[in-house]
């Protein structure tokens, strides 16, 4: 609940510090006298939109701070995780305005608005002529029937929201592993074609590149080679003037010599290895000549051979050795690839066992819920029927949806606060005072299972008199039983229900000033007996006093 709120510098107010009851808290005042401003500050305070335009005339900034007790049901890891310490339940929640900033601290640590907003939740519900609360919000119908539900219900809500968590979480570790599975298959298959591609081109000599390369070379020159075999042959040995036979005439001599003087015989005998080497080598000139042929096919076999080498050097390696390394590094890797289908056949067992049981659980669920609606249906009626909206038709209309973690329905509150009208969602429904009263009488309905414990009327009692007044102030009494309400009011029958009694006053001088007065006593009495008569007289007062002891 909000224990106390200090507001300096906001639109016309200087610095007021107001300290607030648990029960039920009223603001009284003359129209337009600035009660809604202190409203608005609390609202702001706990993330609503600001503007500089609420800095007040002539100051630098505008600062709002709460007093803020929470609920022992609290989250408090919620403070935690932002670095924020508290001590008890008590937290000070502060707010400074400035031309150039906004500025939210939570017991002196800076907090953002989106926090704040989070935290808000858990803190205030809110009702005025411009904000939605809660309660409109379908997002909130169906979070809110179940709250009010036994706890076997409840319980139900929770396992189901529990056991979707896990399937949904289920099936994206489902959807990973499969695209991992997929990614695996796609390298494995990848692998396999490099290897493969490898193994193809049967490589068993590092060097066979470049040997092919030479024969190709002698291939492409067969008929140079040809020539040039044929012509060292004719001129060793091919006519009367070769070589071989001058040398013949040479050994004869060296022979003759050699027989009439013994020391030119170990000349004679290299003379004569030199003769029969050249014969040799004539032999072998002729011989590679004649053989010598034109191999097209070898050569075309050879040029393939040497295109489909230099495609495997050019995708792995820049060597037939770097290839062969290559090769062996790409099937240790292909052996350690590992695809195996069980986890996901394990996965998929699990999330059909589990789709199986929300099935089955939501069923249950969405029976319990439509049976719950009408219960409630018909209680918002009657409490409608008792805040003098009698015509009024309430319905919790439940209906299937795509299953979430709240199960397979969608709920939503509708309303017809006129017999001529049809039932329509109940966060488009207009009037102020059939709106007020709506919220007032949920909020009584649902007061045991909501979250938070500060609920603010800002004009409760718009568009109703009379006997509407008279529930409506019964219904807020009731209601302060469980949770802090604070009030604005015209209505002295609601503003004599309150436990804390603020009036609110503007002063007109030089300057505009908004003042907040806590009221008791005779100071009490008038207030009320203005409100019921617009002055004070002895009617008038004695109608307050018989109010203030009712």
């Amino acid at each position: 609940m909000i224990k106390s709120v200090t507001v300096k510098n906001y639109i016309l107010i200087d610095d007021i510090t107001l300290e607030f009851d648990k029960g039920f808290n009223v603001f009284t005042g003359e129209t337009g006298a600035g009660k809604s401003i202190i409203i608005g500050a609390i609202d702001n305070a706990l993330g609503a939109k600001t503007s500089k335009e609420v800095i007040k005339s002539g100051a630098q900034s505008a600062y709002i701070e709460l007093t803020i007790e929470l609920k022992n049901t609290f989250d408090f890891s919620l403070l935690e995780k932002n670095g924020i310490e508290t001590l008890g339940n008590e937290i000070i929640l502060s707010k400074e305005i400035t031309t150039s900033s906004v500025r939210s601290r939570i017991n002196g640590v800076l907090v953002t608005q989106d926090f704040v907003k989070e935290l808000r939740e858990e803190i205030l519900d809110i009702h005025t002529q411009h904000q939605s609360y809660n309660y409109l919000q379908q997002k909130n119908h169906i979070i809110l029937l179940d709250d009010f539900a036994l706890k076997p219900h409840r319980d139900n809500v929770e396992n189901h929201r529990e056991k979707y968590l896990k399937y949904t979480a289920l099936l994206k570790h489902l959807e990973e592993m499969t695209k991992e599975v997929e990614n695996k298959r796609q390298q494995e298959d990848f692998l396999k074609f490099q290897v493969k591609e490898i193994e193809d081109t049967k490589i068993e000599d590092i060097n066979e590149d470049e040997k092919l390369s030479k024969e190709l070379d002698i291939l492409a020159n067969t008929e140079k080679l040809k020539e040039l075999s044929y012509s060292s042959y004719w001129a060793l040995n091919g006519d009367g003037e070769s070589i071989i036979n001058a040398l013949g005439s040479v050994k004869n001599n060296i022979s003759k010599l050699s027989s009439m003087d013994e020391s030119v015989h170990q000349a004679e005998e290299e003379f004569i290895g030199v003769y029969e080497t050249l014969k040799e080598i004539s032999r072998q000139m002729l011989d590679y000549s004649e053989n010598k042929e034109n191999d097209n096919e070898r050569m075309e076999f050879i040029s393939e051979r040497i295109s489909q080498l230099e495609k495997i050097k050019r995708k792995y390696g820049n060597t037939l050795e770097e290839v062969l390394n290559t090769y062996e590094k790409l099937s240790k890797e292909l052996n350690s690839i590992e695809v195996s289908q069980d986890e996901i056949i394990s996965a998929e067992k699990e999330i059909k066992i589990l789709k199986s049981e929300l099935d089955d659980l939501s069923k249950i669920i969405s029976e319990a819920r439509i049976e719950l609606a009408k219960v409630l249906s018909e209680a918002v009626e009657k409490k409608l029927e008792h805040l003098e909206l009698a015509k009024s038709r309430f319905k919790i209309d439940v209906t299937t949806a795509p299953m979430s973690e709240n199960g397979i329905d969608r709920v939503e509150f509708m309303i017809s606060t006129n017999v001529s009208e049809d039932l329509k969602p109940l966060a488009k429904t207009a009037s102020g005072g059939e709106i007020s009263r709506v919220m007032l009488a949920l909020k009584s309905i649902f007061a045991q299972a909501d979250k938070t414990n500060t609920v603010i009327f800002d004009e409760i009692d718009t568009g109703i008199s009379g006997k509407a007044s008279q529930s409506v102030a019964d219904e807020l009494q009731e209601l302060s039983k469980s949770h802090q309400i604070i009030v604005i009011t015209h209505q002295p029958i609601i503003a004599a229900k309150s436990d804390v009694h603020f009036y609110v006053t503007k002063e007109q001088t030089d300057k505009t000033k908004v003042n907040v007065y806590k009221l008791s006593g005779e100071n009490r009495v008038k207030a009320i007996a203005m409100l019921a008569a617009g002055e004070i007289n002895d009617e008038s007062t004695a109608f307050a006093k018989n109010l203030l002891k009712n």
